[in-house]
């Protein structure tokens, strides 16, 4: 079968790796809005109308805040509302 010039020139190139964008976790991206976000309340309710495009989920939006209350940067005030705990990102000696 003949072949033509495109791929005889395809044939010594390498195969190019497809580049994918890193995922950042839900918790991540909830933990970097609140850090930029006045007050020191927030609720689920918040997280879905202002929040992060991709962690306005219903279900996405409290896992991440709950991942965030187990690692001490949200405090449980009731089942869908949190304290922001603001902690320096350098220990004070």
């Amino acid at each position: 079968m003949a072949s033509n010039l495109f791929d005889r020139l395809d044939r010594g190139r390498p195969r190019a790796e497809e580049k994918t964008k890193p995922q950042n976790e839900p918790a991540q991206l909830l933990l970097n809005w609140i850090s930029r976000r006045a007050g020191n309340k927030i609720t689920w309710r918040e997280i879905r109308n202002h929040g992060p495009r991709p962690i306005r989920d219903r279900e996405i939006a409290i896992n991440a805040a709950q991942v965030l209350a187990a690692l001490g940067w949200l405090d449980p005030v009731n089942s869908h509302t949190w304290q922001i705990i603001r902690q320096p990102l350098t220990p004070q000696s």
